[in-house]
């Protein structure tokens, strides 16, 4: 059963950058599409980002477009979640998950039956 392990997060000032990492315990990561969410406190979970099984595709949700930019490197078992100009509403715990049906633009998190434990984003003014 694939496991992912989320790393990365942290405290930073709003306009920084950060690049968030998921790293697969299956060297068949190539067979899964990966995808970030993220939650605040008392509120459901939000799609952040999609990738395909290949990395050549992926779907941003309005919120993050042009500023979030998702990669996986199947060689390395890792998805990425590069983050830029963070700003105050961005902090929450991001979640990697993944499926191997391979859709990565659905919003909704039960889509996804695989997922990590999460790491948190601050990002302070």
């Amino acid at each position: 059963q694939l496991q992912l392990v989320e790393s990365g997060g942290g405290l930073v000032q709003a306009g920084d950058s950060l690049r968030l990492s998921c790293s697969a315990s299956l060297a068949t990561f190539s067979d899964y599409s990966a995808v970030w969410f993220r939650q605040t406190p008392g509120k459901e979970r939000e799609y952040v980002a999609g990738i395909s099984k290949t990395g050549h595709s992926d779907y941003y949700s309005d919120s993050v477009k042009g500023r979030f930019t998702i990669s996986k490197d199947n060689t390395k078992n890792t998805a990425y979640l590069q983050m830029n100009g963070l700003n105050l509403e961005d902090t929450a715990v991001y979640y990697c998950a993944a499926t191997v049906r391979g859709t990565y633009s659905d919003w909704r998190p039960a889509t996804y039956p695989i997922w990590g434990q999460g790491t948190q984003v601050t990002v302070s003014s």
